[in-house]
């Protein structure tokens, strides 16, 4: 005896709403960013231009690790051209800090 495809079949127009926010995955490394300053503080330490670091799109999540990102993107702030500090957990160092610079996420302007 099979059992009935009625118990199978999903619902095609039926799409789930998220309404929890945001919570960051304990593999997900912190994101902090930067002031204005302390960004050209880290340029002269790292004796470099922001055009030289790598880049990390606006829109990915890592971001939002950083409980001020969300604020500032809703407020409208410009965020583009941004450094923002993440903080690896290494083996050999302890920790270890990468710098990217925030870029316009593919498909907005």
């Amino acid at each position: 005896m099979s059992p009935s495809t009625a118990r199978r079949t999903k619902k095609k127009d039926a799409k789930p709403v998220s309404t929890r926010p945001f919570i960051a995955h304990h593999l997900a490394p912190p994101h902090v960013v930067l002031t204005e300053d302390e960004s050209q503080k880290v340029l002269v330490s790292l004796s470099t231009t922001a055009e030289r670091l790598p880049k990390i799109f606006l829109s990915d999540p890592g971001l939002q690790t950083d409980p001020k990102f969300v604020p500032m993107r809703d407020a409208g702030e410009n965020l583009i051209g941004r450094i923002v500090r993440i903080h690896r957990p290494s083996q050999t160092a302890g920790q270890a800090l990468a710098y990217r610079v925030i870029v316009p996420s593919s498909g907005s302007s």
